[in-house]
């Protein structure tokens, strides 16, 4: 399907490569920013809890999105998880995954392998227009063999959850960048009229603000992997949402109903980078923020 590139870990001192590399990634397709994504987080996640490193050939996702009927169990024959995830992205594609549950002392993080009759994608849990590619099916676990990874609670306690959720940031500024793509190659072709002019330099401005959150935001991580992380990720987030989200309205009204009617990689990556953003939690995560910023001085 695509080659999964090789990125740095965050917090290693090339966490600018890796936020580029899922920007570009995010420029080429919104789903394949999606799926190389969670096999890129899996492999920082592994490294940050001391598990194993996938494999060769192997294709992880991170199935972790939202609380959900998986129970892990401890028996003679070691871990088995049972029940119901959904969100699942990379249904069929991934070859492995980085799965939560709940078990005996909390939620904790369990290696998977994504292979019937143990793991099996549900037929028609996934009609998704935007992101369809995606393969977000539920998995249904049935007794599946399962490998911890971390003790309870440290899946998201660690500040590597935090630089994650960045990571997710540049794939949606990378879509961004491939919608703006679109309306930058129109007006290098013809006069488009002032208006439209006047939106391509607003998208110029936004994109640029958020290219450097995104930079001042790698520097951070580098400079001190633990501090803030939780903070810095909520403001990286919002930030890229919030431009993307006017990427999407401007390129829209600057060139109409043509280019989503007539050109089907542009309506493909308005749909996917629509669903994409709503990983974001919205208005939950400004107040998030903001109670942050209640408790420690600002970095205004």
């Amino acid at each position: 399907m695509f080659e999964i590139p090789d990125l740095p870990l965050p917090g290693h001192g090339r966490t600018a490569e890796r936020l580029r590399g899922l920007t570009e990634l995010g420029r080429r397709d919104p789903v394949v920013a999606r799926l190389a994504e969670g096999h890129l987080d899996a492999v920082a996640i592994s490294a940050e809890l001391g598990a194993d490193q996938p494999g060769g050939g192997e294709r992880w996702g991170v199935w972790a999105a939202v609380p959900s009927s998986v129970r892990a169990e401890h028996g003679p024959a070691g871990w088995r998880l049972t029940g119901d995830r959904p969100w699942c992205s990379g249904a069929a594609w991934c070859t492995h995954a980085l799965v939560t549950a709940a078990a005996p002392g909390g939620i904790r993080l369990f290696a998977v392998a994504n292979e019937v009759p143990h793991a099996a994608p549900l037929d028609d849990t996934w009609p998704a227009v935007g992101m369809a590619a995606s393969d977000s099916r539920t998995i249904r676990f049935t007794d599946a063999p399962a490998q911890p990874v971390g003790g309870p609670g440290d899946y998201v306690g660690r500040p590597g959850f935090w630089h994650g959720g960045i990571g997710v940031a540049a794939c949606w500024y990378g879509g961004a960048l491939g919608v703006a793509d679109t309306l930058r190659a129109a007006a290098g072709r013809k006069d488009l009229g002032p208006h439209a002019f006047a939106h391509l330099g607003a998208v110029d401005v936004a994109l640029g603000a958020a290219g450097a959150v995104l930079a001042e935001a790698a520097a951070a991580i580098d400079a001190e992997p633990e501090a803030g992380a939780h903070r810095l990720a909520l403001r990286v987030r919002a930030t890229a949402e919030a431009t993307a989200t006017e990427v999407l309205d401007r390129v829209g009204r600057a060139l109409g109903a043509g280019p989503l009617c007539r050109d089907a990689a542009h309506a493909r990556r308005v749909a996917d980078l629509t669903v994409y953003l709503r990983q974001s939690h919205a208005e939950g995560d400004l107040e998030q923020l903001g109670r942050l910023l209640a408790e420690e001085e600002p970095t205004w």
